[in-house]
C-alpha cells in the first residue's frame, strides 16, 4: 500500500534533495512535480554555465518555484568553480581585509553570478566565529576571530547576496568556530556555557538576523548546556528557544546534510534525523550529495509514518513545509539581477596578502607545494601558486616524506618557497620548514589558517588567508612570479 498522496506531498515539501551528474535525471524532474521542495547542486552537477542554466531550467519544468541552492562562498568553498578555484576570495581574506563595502560588492557579485545560472539560495556565508586555529572544518570560511568584526562582515555578505535576489542562509548555528573536529565525520562538542554563546558565536547570527537572512543553517554540534547528548540540529532549545524565541528570526531554518555522520549517526540513519529534524524546529532538510530517488521516498516515508505514530505533529510539518514555499516565494519575487565573475576578487585578493619578512631577491626560486589534504565540505579543487607561475619550477611534495637534503640540493642557489595550507598542524608541515630554514633561504607562504605560528629563520612569510584562485594569483604576484 502506497503512502497517501497528500502527506506524501506534504513530506517532500520539506526536504531538499540532489542528483548526480550534469543533466537532472526524469525522477530528480518527477519529484519536484510531485512537491519536493528543491535539489542542492554539487561540483558533480557543474561543468559550464551554460549547462548550469540549462540544468535549472529543467527542474523548473517540473515546478515554477522549485528551489535551487549551492555552497557557493568565495573561496576556498566553491562549486561553481570547482575545476578551477574561485576567482574570489574567502571569508578569511575579506575579514583581514576589514572592508564591509567590499564585501557586499563580492557577495553580490557571486549572488548575480547564481542568479543569472537560475539558482536561487546560496547556502552561504558561513559566519563562524573561528576561535579555535585547529579548527578542522571552518578556518578560512570564517570571517575571523572576532566576533563584532564577523558580525560586520555576515550582515554585508548577507545584504550583498540578497540585493542580488539569492537567498543567504547564515551557517552553522549556533556556531560551528571554536570545534576541533569535523562534522562531516563525527559528533564535535562545543562544551561551553550559553552566555559564552552570546559573547563569542552568536554576534554574528543576531546580526544576520537584523540584516534580514532569509534561512539560517543548522549544525551539526553537540553543546550540552543546550543540547545535551545531541546535535544542535535535533534541539528544540537551539531552534526555537534560541533562534526563534530569543533571536527573533521567521526565516527558513535549513538542516546542514542529514547524511553527515555528525547528525546520522546521532539519529540512527538520514530518514530517522529527519523526523528529530522536523521535530525541533527545522522547516527544510538538506538530505546529502549522495541522493536517489530511493532515498527520498524513504525519507518521505518515514516523514509520515512518524504523522501516523505520533513523533510528529502535522501542524509542524505544515509549518516547515509552509516556511520552505516561503523562501521560494521570496526567490521567485526578488531582483533579476544577473552577472558574471568580475577582476573584483583578484583586486581584493591582492590587498589581503600580508608579508611578513623580506621578498626581494628572489629570482626564479623552487617553488615546493605540500600536499595537504581537502575537508568534505571544500572538496577536491586546485589551489597553489602553480597556475600563475611564470618561468617558475614548481614540485609538489609530502611533508612527512620529503628529504630537505634533496630539496637543498634541487633549489642549489635558489630560494625555496614553500607553500602550505594549515602548515601548523599539518603533519612534518613546521619540522621540515625548519630544517630547511636551517640551511636554506626560506620563504613561506601560507594559504590556509594562518594561526599564530611563524617559523624561525625563514626570510619572509607570507599569508594569503585563502586558497582560492584568486589567493593564489595574488600570491604569486607578491613574490613577483608572474609575467
Amino acid at each position: 500500500m502506497g503512502l497517501d498522496p497528500g502527506l506524501r506531498r506534504l513530506a517532500l515539501g520539506t526536504l531538499l534533495a540532489a542528483y548526480p551528474g550534469p543533466v537532472p535525471p526524469d525522477w530528480a524532474v518527477d519529484l519536484v512535480a510531485d512537491g519536493l521542495a528543491g535539489h542542492t547542486l554539487f561540483g558533480r552537477n557543474i561543468h559550464q554555465p551554460a549547462q548550469v542554466a540549462a540544468s535549472t531550467a529543467a527542474l523548473r519544468t517540473g515546478r515554477p518555484d522549485v528551489l535551487i541552492a549551492i555552497d557557493e562562498e568565495g573561496g576556498d568553498v566553491t562549486r561553481l568553480a570547482h575545476a578551477t578555484g574561485s576567482p574570489y576570495p574567502g571569508n578569511a581574506a575579506l575579514g583581514a581585509i576589514d572592508d564591509v563595502s567590499l564585501t557586499r560588492q563580492i557577495h553580490h557579485a557571486i549572488g548575480a553570478e547564481l542568479v543569472g545560472l537560475g539558482i536561487t539560495v546560496n547556502l552561504a556565508p558561513t559566519v563562524d566565529v573561528n576561535s579555535a586555529d585547529d579548527n578542522p572544518v571552518i578556518g578560512t570560511r570564517s570571517f575571523g576571530a572576532d566576533p563584532a568584526r564577523v558580525a560586520a562582515h555576515a550582515a554585508a555578505a548577507t545584504a550583498g547576496l540578497q540585493a542580488a535576489g539569492v537567498a543567504a542562509c547564515a551557517k552553522h548555528f549556533p556556531g560551528h568556530g571554536a570545534t576541533v573536529a569535523d562534522s562531516h565525520h563525527e559528533l564535535p562538542t562545543v562544551d561551553v556555557p550559553p552566555d559564552l554563546l552570546r559573547r563569542r558565536d552568536l554576534p554574528p547570527f543576531a546580526a544576520v538576523v537584523a540584516a534580514g537572512a532569509r534561512a539560517v543553517m543548522t549544525a551539526h554540534i553537540r553543546v550540552p548546556a543546550l543540547t545535551g547528548d545531541r546535535p544542535a540540529t535535533f534541539s528544540r532549545a537551539v531552534l526555537v528557544d534560541l533562534l526563534r524565541d530569543e533571536y527573533g528570526f521567521t526565516g527558513t531554518v535549513i538542516t546542514d546534510a542529514l547524511e553527515m555522520k555528525g547528525a546520522a549517526l546521532a539519529a540512527g540513519g538520514i530518514a530517522p534525523g529527519a523526523v528529530l529534524a522536523l521535530a525541533a524546529g527545522a522547516d527544510l532538510l538538506c538530505i546529502g550529495a549522495r541522493v536517489d530517488a530511493d532515498l527520498v521516498e524513504r525519507v518521505a516515508a518515514e516523514i509520515v509514518a512518524a504523522l501516523g505514530d505520533g513523533r510528529l505533529a502535522r501542524s509542524r510539518v505544515e509549518q516547515a513545509a509552509g516556511r520552505a514555499a516561503e523562501l521560494a516565494a521570496w526567490t521567485r519575487a526578488a531582483g533579476t539581477s544577473t552577472g558574471t565573475p568580475t577582476r573584483l576578487g583578484y583586486a581584493a585578493a591582492r590587498r589581503a596578502v600580508h608579508v611578513e619578512g623580506v621578498l626581494t631577491g628572489l629570482g626564479r626560486p623552487l617553488v615546493v607545494q605540500l600536499h595537504a589534504a581537502a575537508t568534505i565540505a571544500e572538496g577536491r579543487v586546485p589551489w597553489g601558486l602553480g597556475p600563475h607561475l611564470h618561468d617558475t619550477e614548481q614540485i609538489r611534495v609530502v611533508a612527512t616524506e620529503a628529504d630537505p637534503e634533496d630539496l637543498c640540493r634541487r633549489a642549489g642557489s635558489r630560494p625555496i618557497v614553500l607553500v602550505g595550507r594549515h602548515l601548523h598542524r599539518l603533519p612534518g608541515g613546521p619540522e621540515l620548514v625548519a630544517t630547511l630554514a636551517a640551511r636554506h633561504p626560506v620563504v613561506v607562504v601560507e594559504m590556509g589558517w594562518p594561526a599564530s605560528w611563524r617559523p624561525p629563520g625563514v626570510r619572509a612569510f607570507v599569508t594569503t588567508y585563502g586558497a582560492s584562485h584568486a589567493n593564489g594569483r595574488a600570491a604569486a604576484e607578491a613574490l613577483g612570479l608572474t609575467r
